[in-house]
């Protein structure tokens, strides 16, 4: 195997893996499961982040053809969710794990409802996952399989990853939306029991 291809295939590995990490967030009910897996999540979006800063940098670099140029079409994609990772979601995760961490001194401490519905925040989540999804034609192309060359193959991806981001995006809404009203209902539920006891 090329070693830019196995290169490019473990920067892939790195992003679909991110991906589903960050599915299962929200799901998990310990605040210390909660500051562990986010820990695994900000170091696997850094090592997605630098390998990908690392084979776009080479092609600018290197006078030799390399992956990079070879598809760098290709990697300008994926290149575009990874900078909202770097701006949003990296700054959401750390949020996300010091506020776990404030909850984690017991093993089996619940996680509060507002930190879960933060993990299921869209900018948490889409951005990752659609980084791991458009990496997948880079892949392709890279490994020769399907070339994107033509004018429909490319519609054709283009549209099936419109299709793909909008529904990712949906779910991530839905799930946020459903636990930021379960969060203010628990919340709701406190001051009137604080406000009970008071009396």
């Amino acid at each position: 195997m090329d070693t830019d291809l196995a290169i490019l295939l473990a920067i892939s590995a790195v992003w679909l893996a991110a991906g589903l990490v960050v599915e299962g967030l929200p799901g998990l009910r310990a605040a210390r499961a909660l500051r562990r897996r986010t820990g695994l999540l900000l170091a696997l979006v850094g090592s997605g982040l630098a390998g990908l800063a690392g084979v776009l940098l080479a092609g600018l670099v290197e006078t030799a053809p390399t992956l990079a140029d070879r598809t760098a079409a290709g990697l300008a994609l994926p290149a575009v969710p990874a900078t909202l990772v770097a701006v949003l979601t990296v700054r959401r995760l750390r949020q996300l794990r010091v506020g776990a961490g404030a909850f984690a001194t017991a093993p089996e401490t619940p996680a509060p409802p507002a930190l879960r519905a933060a993990a299921a925040h869209p900018m948490t989540a889409l951005p990752v996952q659609v980084t791991g999804l458009v990496m997948l034609p880079t892949l392709v192309t890279a490994a020769g399989l399907v070339p994107l060359t033509s004018p429909a193959m490319i519609g054709m991806v283009l549209t099936a990853a419109v299709l793909a981001v909008g529904t990712i995006g949906v779910r991530h809404a839905l799930r946020h939306s459903r636990l930021v009203e379960r969060a203010v209902t628990v919340r709701s539920r406190s001051a009137r029991t604080a406000g009970a006891l008071h009396v």
